[in-house]
Protein backbone atom coordinates (compact mmCIF):
# COMPACT_ATOMS: atom_id res chain seq x y z
CA UNK A 1 0.00 0.00 0.00
CA UNK A 2 1.38 3.37 -0.99
CA UNK A 3 0.76 6.21 1.50
CA UNK A 4 0.52 9.74 0.22
CA UNK A 5 3.33 11.94 1.54
CA UNK A 6 2.82 15.67 1.83
CA UNK A 7 5.56 17.58 0.09
CA UNK A 8 7.36 20.14 2.28
CA UNK A 9 5.92 23.17 0.52
CA UNK A 10 2.39 21.86 1.06
CA UNK A 11 2.78 21.27 4.80
CA UNK A 12 0.64 23.49 6.99
CA UNK A 13 2.53 26.16 8.93
CA UNK A 14 0.78 27.77 11.90
CA UNK A 15 2.00 31.20 13.01
CA UNK A 16 1.10 32.50 16.42
CA UNK A 17 0.00 36.12 16.54
CA UNK A 18 0.61 36.30 20.27
CA UNK A 19 3.91 38.16 20.63
CA UNK A 20 6.08 37.43 23.64
CA UNK A 21 8.41 40.28 24.46
CA UNK A 22 11.58 39.75 26.46
CA UNK A 23 11.03 40.48 30.14
CA UNK A 24 12.02 43.93 31.33
CA UNK A 25 12.08 44.49 35.07
CA UNK A 26 10.15 47.46 36.40
CA UNK A 27 12.20 50.29 37.85
CA UNK A 28 12.69 49.10 41.45
CA UNK A 29 13.65 52.64 42.45
CA UNK A 30 10.14 53.90 41.63
CA UNK A 31 8.68 53.74 45.19
CA UNK A 32 11.43 56.10 46.33
CA UNK A 33 11.07 58.65 43.53
CA UNK A 34 8.91 61.73 43.92
CA UNK A 35 8.75 65.51 43.89
CA UNK A 36 8.68 65.94 47.68
CA UNK A 37 11.62 67.09 49.79
CA UNK A 38 11.81 63.71 51.55
CA UNK A 39 12.04 61.61 48.38
CA UNK A 40 15.29 59.68 48.02
CA UNK A 41 15.34 60.41 44.29
CA UNK A 42 13.83 63.85 43.88
CA UNK A 43 12.09 64.50 40.57
CA UNK A 44 12.36 68.09 39.37
CA UNK A 45 10.00 69.06 36.57
CA UNK A 46 11.31 72.11 34.75
CA UNK A 47 9.66 71.47 31.41
CA UNK A 48 8.64 75.09 30.82
CA UNK A 49 12.17 76.47 31.06
CA UNK A 50 15.11 76.32 28.72
CA UNK A 51 18.80 75.77 29.39
CA UNK A 52 21.14 72.83 29.77
CA UNK A 53 21.49 73.02 33.58
CA UNK A 54 19.09 72.89 36.53
CA UNK A 55 20.30 74.15 39.88
CA UNK A 56 19.38 72.35 43.13
CA UNK A 57 19.86 74.60 46.22
CA UNK A 58 21.16 72.81 49.33
CA UNK A 59 20.78 74.54 52.71
CA UNK A 60 22.73 73.62 55.84
CA UNK A 61 21.35 73.54 59.38
CA UNK A 62 22.07 76.23 61.96
CA UNK A 63 24.50 75.00 64.62
CA UNK A 64 25.78 78.02 66.56
CA UNK A 65 25.42 78.08 70.35
CA UNK A 66 22.46 79.92 71.86
CA UNK A 67 22.91 83.38 73.36
CA UNK A 68 21.44 84.22 76.76
CA UNK A 69 21.88 87.89 77.70
CA UNK A 70 24.67 88.55 75.29
CA UNK A 71 24.30 90.85 72.32
CA UNK A 72 22.94 89.24 69.17
CA UNK A 73 23.86 92.16 66.93
CA UNK A 74 27.07 91.26 65.16
CA UNK A 75 26.79 87.62 66.24
CA UNK A 76 24.33 86.44 63.61
CA UNK A 77 24.97 83.07 62.02
CA UNK A 78 25.29 82.89 58.26
CA UNK A 79 23.19 80.38 56.39
CA UNK A 80 25.42 77.86 54.68
CA UNK A 81 24.17 77.17 51.21
CA UNK A 82 25.39 75.48 48.07
CA UNK A 83 23.96 75.09 44.59
CA UNK A 84 24.44 71.74 42.85
CA UNK A 85 23.93 72.24 39.13
CA UNK A 86 22.77 69.25 37.16
CA UNK A 87 23.24 69.03 33.43
CA UNK A 88 20.44 67.60 31.30
CA UNK A 89 20.72 65.99 27.88
CA UNK A 90 18.52 64.27 25.35
CA UNK A 91 17.77 60.55 25.16
CA UNK A 92 16.18 59.35 21.92
CA UNK A 93 15.51 56.01 20.27
CA UNK A 94 13.45 54.67 17.38
CA UNK A 95 12.57 51.68 15.23
CA UNK A 96 11.56 51.54 11.57
CA UNK A 97 10.21 49.16 8.96
CA UNK A 98 8.90 49.32 5.41
CA UNK A 99 5.93 47.92 3.53
CA UNK A 100 7.95 45.04 2.10
CA UNK A 101 8.89 43.69 5.55
CA UNK A 102 5.45 44.39 6.99
CA UNK A 103 3.93 42.35 4.16
CA UNK A 104 5.95 39.32 5.36
CA UNK A 105 5.01 39.81 9.02
CA UNK A 106 2.56 37.25 10.41
CA UNK A 107 2.31 38.75 13.90
CA UNK A 108 2.43 42.56 13.62
CA UNK A 109 5.86 42.82 15.19
CA UNK A 110 6.02 46.55 14.48
CA UNK A 111 2.79 46.96 16.43
CA UNK A 112 4.82 46.32 19.60
CA UNK A 113 6.89 49.46 19.11
CA UNK A 114 5.14 51.51 21.81
CA UNK A 115 5.62 49.06 24.72
CA UNK A 116 9.13 48.24 23.48
CA UNK A 117 10.15 51.90 23.58
CA UNK A 118 8.53 52.25 27.00
CA UNK A 119 10.54 49.28 28.31
CA UNK A 120 13.70 50.71 26.79
CA UNK A 121 13.14 54.00 28.63
CA UNK A 122 12.57 52.22 31.96
CA UNK A 123 15.80 50.25 31.62
CA UNK A 124 17.77 53.33 30.58
CA UNK A 125 16.64 55.42 33.54
CA UNK A 126 17.10 52.56 36.03
CA UNK A 127 20.65 51.92 34.85
CA UNK A 128 21.54 55.61 34.89
CA UNK A 129 20.27 55.95 38.47
CA UNK A 130 22.55 53.05 39.45
CA UNK A 131 25.53 54.65 37.70
CA UNK A 132 24.78 57.99 39.36
CA UNK A 133 24.77 56.39 42.82
CA UNK A 134 28.29 55.07 42.22
CA UNK A 135 29.57 58.14 40.35
CA UNK A 136 32.05 60.55 41.88
CA UNK A 137 30.42 64.00 42.25
CA UNK A 138 31.86 66.69 40.05
CA UNK A 139 30.95 70.33 39.51
CA UNK A 140 32.08 70.34 35.89
CA UNK A 141 30.19 69.39 32.78
CA UNK A 142 29.83 65.60 32.41
CA UNK A 143 32.07 63.96 29.84
CA UNK A 144 30.24 63.45 26.58
CA UNK A 145 27.48 66.02 27.16
CA UNK A 146 26.01 67.29 23.91
CA UNK A 147 27.97 64.73 21.90
CA UNK A 148 26.38 62.11 19.66
CA UNK A 149 25.54 59.73 22.51
CA UNK A 150 25.21 62.31 25.28
CA UNK A 151 25.79 61.93 28.99
CA UNK A 152 22.84 62.30 31.35
CA UNK A 153 24.65 60.88 34.40
CA UNK A 154 26.38 63.78 36.13
CA UNK A 155 29.74 63.38 37.82
CA UNK A 156 32.59 61.03 36.92
CA UNK A 157 31.46 57.46 36.26
CA UNK A 158 33.21 55.14 38.70
CA UNK A 159 34.26 52.84 35.86
CA UNK A 160 35.99 55.75 34.11
CA UNK A 161 37.47 57.48 37.18
CA UNK A 162 41.20 57.64 37.73
CA UNK A 163 42.87 56.44 40.92
CA UNK A 164 43.43 60.06 41.89
CA UNK A 165 39.76 60.94 41.46
CA UNK A 166 38.70 57.94 43.54
CA UNK A 167 41.19 58.87 46.25
CA UNK A 168 39.85 62.43 46.37
CA UNK A 169 36.26 61.20 46.81
CA UNK A 170 37.50 58.68 49.40
CA UNK A 171 39.22 61.44 51.41
CA UNK A 172 36.42 64.00 51.11
CA UNK A 173 33.84 61.42 52.24
CA UNK A 174 35.81 59.73 55.00
CA UNK A 175 32.81 59.98 57.33
CA UNK A 176 30.43 58.68 54.65
CA UNK A 177 32.15 55.47 53.55
CA UNK A 178 32.75 52.09 55.21
CA UNK A 179 34.93 49.26 53.96
CA UNK A 180 33.85 45.80 55.13
CA UNK A 181 33.01 45.28 58.77
CA UNK A 182 35.33 47.75 60.52
CA UNK A 183 36.08 51.46 60.45
CA UNK A 184 39.77 50.55 60.73
CA UNK A 185 39.73 49.13 57.19
CA UNK A 186 39.78 52.71 55.94
CA UNK A 187 43.27 53.54 54.65
CA UNK A 188 43.82 57.30 54.63
CA UNK A 189 44.11 58.72 51.14
CA UNK A 190 43.89 55.37 49.33
CA UNK A 191 40.62 53.96 48.03
CA UNK A 192 42.16 50.86 46.41
CA UNK A 193 44.04 49.85 49.58
CA UNK A 194 40.83 50.23 51.58
CA UNK A 195 39.00 47.91 49.17
CA UNK A 196 41.88 45.44 49.43
CA UNK A 197 41.29 45.22 53.19
CA UNK A 198 37.88 43.60 52.57
CA UNK A 199 38.16 39.84 53.09
CA UNK A 200 35.84 37.11 51.85
CA UNK A 201 34.20 36.92 55.28
CA UNK A 202 33.10 40.56 55.19
CA UNK A 203 29.80 39.89 53.45
CA UNK A 204 26.71 42.04 53.92
CA UNK A 205 25.10 41.33 57.29
CA UNK A 206 23.07 42.87 60.09
CA UNK A 207 26.21 43.97 61.94
CA UNK A 208 27.62 45.76 58.87
CA UNK A 209 24.24 47.38 58.18
CA UNK A 210 23.89 48.69 61.73
CA UNK A 211 27.50 49.94 61.76
CA UNK A 212 26.85 51.78 58.48
CA UNK A 213 23.70 53.36 59.92
CA UNK A 214 25.53 54.51 63.05
CA UNK A 215 28.28 56.04 60.94
CA UNK A 216 25.74 57.68 58.63
CA UNK A 217 24.00 59.32 61.59
CA UNK A 218 27.30 60.84 62.71
CA UNK A 219 28.29 62.12 59.26
CA UNK A 220 28.39 65.87 58.59
CA UNK A 221 26.53 67.38 56.83
CA UNK A 222 23.84 65.20 58.33
CA UNK A 223 21.91 62.69 56.24
CA UNK A 224 18.19 63.43 56.44
CA UNK A 225 16.11 60.26 56.95
CA UNK A 226 13.77 59.67 54.07
CA UNK A 227 10.93 58.97 56.48
CA UNK A 228 10.09 59.71 60.09
CA UNK A 229 7.39 57.71 61.86
CA UNK A 230 6.58 57.79 65.58
CA UNK A 231 9.94 59.40 66.27
CA UNK A 232 11.84 56.71 64.36
CA UNK A 233 14.17 57.38 61.45
CA UNK A 234 14.15 55.25 58.30
CA UNK A 235 16.75 54.91 55.59
CA UNK A 236 16.91 52.70 52.48
CA UNK A 237 19.92 50.55 51.52
CA UNK A 238 20.15 49.60 47.84
CA UNK A 239 22.29 46.56 47.00
CA UNK A 240 22.86 44.02 44.24
CA UNK A 241 21.63 40.43 44.24
CA UNK A 242 24.88 38.92 45.51
CA UNK A 243 25.06 41.25 48.52
CA UNK A 244 21.34 40.74 49.17
CA UNK A 245 21.87 36.96 49.02
CA UNK A 246 24.54 37.19 51.70
CA UNK A 247 22.39 39.50 53.81
CA UNK A 248 19.32 37.25 53.95
CA UNK A 249 21.51 34.15 54.44
CA UNK A 250 23.49 35.63 57.34
CA UNK A 251 22.78 34.09 60.72
CA UNK A 252 21.96 37.35 62.47
CA UNK A 253 19.31 38.25 59.87
CA UNK A 254 17.87 34.72 60.01
CA UNK A 255 17.69 34.96 63.80
CA UNK A 256 15.91 38.31 63.55
CA UNK A 257 13.39 36.82 61.11
CA UNK A 258 12.87 33.75 63.27
CA UNK A 259 12.43 35.46 66.62
CA UNK A 260 11.25 38.92 65.67
CA UNK A 261 8.36 38.12 63.33
CA UNK A 262 4.86 37.90 64.74
CA UNK A 263 3.14 34.61 63.92
CA UNK A 264 0.24 36.36 62.28
CA UNK A 265 -2.71 35.06 60.30
CA UNK A 266 -1.95 34.31 56.69
CA UNK A 267 1.17 32.26 57.34
CA UNK A 268 3.61 32.34 54.44
CA UNK A 269 1.66 35.02 52.57
CA UNK A 270 2.36 37.61 55.27
CA UNK A 271 5.89 36.57 56.19
CA UNK A 272 8.72 38.23 54.19
CA UNK A 273 10.90 35.15 54.74
CA UNK A 274 8.85 33.45 52.04
CA UNK A 275 8.32 36.47 49.80
CA UNK A 276 10.48 38.20 47.25
CA UNK A 277 11.44 41.78 47.98
CA UNK A 278 12.70 43.98 50.77
CA UNK A 279 13.91 43.31 54.29
CA UNK A 280 13.58 45.90 57.03
CA UNK A 281 15.96 45.81 59.97
CA UNK A 282 16.81 48.45 62.57
CA UNK A 283 14.99 51.15 60.64
CA UNK A 284 16.70 50.39 57.33
CA UNK A 285 14.82 49.02 54.33
CA UNK A 286 17.18 46.78 52.36
CA UNK A 287 16.11 46.74 48.70
CA UNK A 288 17.60 44.38 46.11
CA UNK A 289 18.42 45.93 42.72
CA UNK A 290 19.66 42.99 40.58
CA UNK A 291 21.25 45.19 37.89
CA UNK A 292 23.66 46.69 40.43
CA UNK A 293 25.83 43.56 40.25
CA UNK A 294 26.62 44.24 36.60
CA UNK A 295 26.97 48.01 36.86
CA UNK A 296 28.67 48.65 40.22
CA UNK A 297 30.59 45.53 41.29
CA UNK A 298 34.34 46.17 41.57
CA UNK A 299 35.91 42.99 40.22
CA UNK A 300 38.98 41.62 42.00
CA UNK A 301 39.41 44.64 44.27
CA UNK A 302 39.17 42.82 47.62
CA UNK A 303 41.69 40.73 49.54
CA UNK A 304 42.94 37.81 47.47
CA UNK A 305 41.33 39.26 44.34
CA UNK A 306 37.72 38.78 45.45
CA UNK A 307 34.91 40.92 44.05
CA UNK A 308 33.46 43.67 46.20
CA UNK A 309 30.25 45.62 45.74
CA UNK A 310 28.81 48.85 47.12
CA UNK A 311 25.71 49.11 49.29
CA UNK A 312 24.18 52.59 49.15
CA UNK A 313 22.50 53.68 52.39
CA UNK A 314 20.31 56.57 51.31
CA UNK A 315 18.43 59.34 53.01
CA UNK A 316 16.24 62.09 51.57
CA UNK A 317 17.43 63.85 48.42
CA UNK A 318 20.25 61.41 47.83
CA UNK A 319 19.82 61.95 44.10
CA UNK A 320 18.01 64.42 41.90
CA UNK A 321 16.51 63.76 38.50
CA UNK A 322 15.51 66.97 36.71
CA UNK A 323 13.35 66.73 33.62
CA UNK A 324 13.60 69.38 30.95
CA UNK A 325 11.32 67.50 28.53
CA UNK A 326 8.94 64.67 29.39
CA UNK A 327 8.97 61.52 27.18
CA UNK A 328 7.28 62.36 23.88
CA UNK A 329 6.43 59.98 20.99
CA UNK A 330 8.03 60.83 17.66
CA UNK A 331 7.42 59.63 14.10
CA UNK A 332 9.56 59.44 10.99
CA UNK A 333 8.85 62.21 8.50
CA UNK A 334 11.01 60.94 5.61
CA UNK A 335 8.79 58.10 4.37
CA UNK A 336 10.12 57.53 0.82
CA UNK A 337 6.67 57.95 -0.75
CA UNK A 338 4.91 56.37 2.23
CA UNK A 339 6.94 53.16 1.93
CA UNK A 340 8.94 53.49 5.18
CA UNK A 341 7.49 54.19 8.60
CA UNK A 342 9.19 54.68 11.92
CA UNK A 343 8.29 55.51 15.50
CA UNK A 344 10.42 56.69 18.38
CA UNK A 345 10.59 58.56 21.65
CA UNK A 346 12.52 61.59 22.88
CA UNK A 347 13.11 63.00 26.36
CA UNK A 348 15.54 65.35 28.08
CA UNK A 349 16.70 64.83 31.66
CA UNK A 350 19.70 64.38 33.93
CA UNK A 351 20.45 62.40 37.08
CA UNK A 352 23.01 63.15 39.75
CA UNK A 353 24.07 62.14 43.22
CA UNK A 354 23.73 65.40 45.09
CA UNK A 355 26.85 66.78 46.76
CA UNK A 356 27.63 69.84 48.85
CA UNK A 357 30.82 71.80 49.36
CA UNK A 358 31.07 73.26 52.84
CA UNK A 359 32.33 72.47 56.33
CA UNK A 360 30.86 72.87 59.83
CA UNK A 361 33.42 75.42 61.00
CA UNK A 362 35.36 78.17 59.26
CA UNK A 363 38.08 76.56 57.19
CA UNK A 364 39.79 76.95 53.88
CA UNK A 365 39.26 73.25 53.21
CA UNK A 366 35.99 72.64 51.41
CA UNK A 367 35.54 68.96 50.53
CA UNK A 368 32.85 67.96 48.03
CA UNK A 369 30.74 65.53 50.03
CA UNK A 370 27.86 63.27 49.09
CA UNK A 371 24.67 64.90 50.38
CA UNK A 372 22.40 61.96 51.17
CA UNK A 373 24.36 58.75 50.51
CA UNK A 374 26.54 56.63 52.79
CA UNK A 375 28.51 54.04 50.79
CA UNK A 376 29.52 50.66 52.22
CA UNK A 377 31.69 48.18 50.33
CA UNK A 378 31.27 44.47 51.10
CA UNK A 379 32.57 41.18 49.73
CA UNK A 380 30.16 40.02 47.01
CA UNK A 381 31.40 37.02 45.05
CA UNK A 382 29.26 35.36 42.41
CA UNK A 383 27.34 32.16 43.16
CA UNK A 384 29.93 29.95 41.45
CA UNK A 385 32.78 31.53 43.40
CA UNK A 386 30.80 31.39 46.64
CA UNK A 387 30.13 27.69 46.17
CA UNK A 388 33.81 26.88 45.64
CA UNK A 389 35.15 28.99 48.50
Amino acid sequence: MALTTIQDNNKLVQYSKDIRREYVRENLFSPYMGEGMNSIIRILSETKKGGEQINVPLIGRLFAEAKSKGTLVGNEESIRNFGHRIYVDWARHSVATDDAEEQKDSADVFGEVKPLLSDWGKELQRDEIIKALHALPSLSEPAGLSSTNGQRVNGVLYSAASAGQKNTWHTDNADRVLYGDAVSNYVAGNHASSLAAITSGMTFSKSILTLAKRRARKARPRLRPFRLKDGREYFVAFCGSDAFRDFINSQDVNDADLHGRAREAGGMNNNPIFQDGDRILNGVIVREIPEMDELTKVAGAGAGGIDVAPVFLCGAQALAMPWAREPTPTFRTETDYQFIKGAGVKMCYGVAKLASKWVEEDSSDEPLKDWGVFTTYVAAVSDAEAASS
